[in-house]
């Protein structure tokens, strides 16, 4: 084989082999939302059940979106729902400073199944 053929193949094989572990590094980083928001969730734990509606220092979180309303009054709907995190309230602190945006919406996407 001529020497610039070879170096041809060889720079192709290379290539073909550094995007193929990109594509894994990057199928690796795809994360479950709702299990990560459980992670997030653990902070929330010390003060509200999620397999319960039971009051623990705040209310239970079991059935989050199916309820008529809040203890604020409100609807549960994702923009009250997010509001409430951020802000507070009622002896719950504001966690817009805490929580990440991908946070938010992972602890979003794990209320929503409980």
């Amino acid at each position: 084989m001529d020497s610039m053929l070879k170096s041809t193949l060889t720079s192709l094989s290379l290539a073909t082999m550094l995007a193929a572990s990109l594509m894994t590094a990057q199928e690796k980083k795809t994360v479950d939302p709702v299990a990560a928001g459980k992670e997030v969730f653990e902070q929330c734990s010390g003060c509200h059940n999620a397999d319960s509606d039971e009051k623990k220092m705040g209310p239970g979180l079991k059935g989050l979106y199916s309820k008529a309303k809040m203890k604020n009054g409100k609807k549960p709907t994702d923009e009250t729902v997010k509001a409430l995190i951020q802000a507070g309230g009622g002896g719950m602190p504001a966690y817009e400073d805490m929580l990440s945006k991908d946070e938010l919406g992972q602890l979003m996407a794990y209320l929503k199944t409980l």
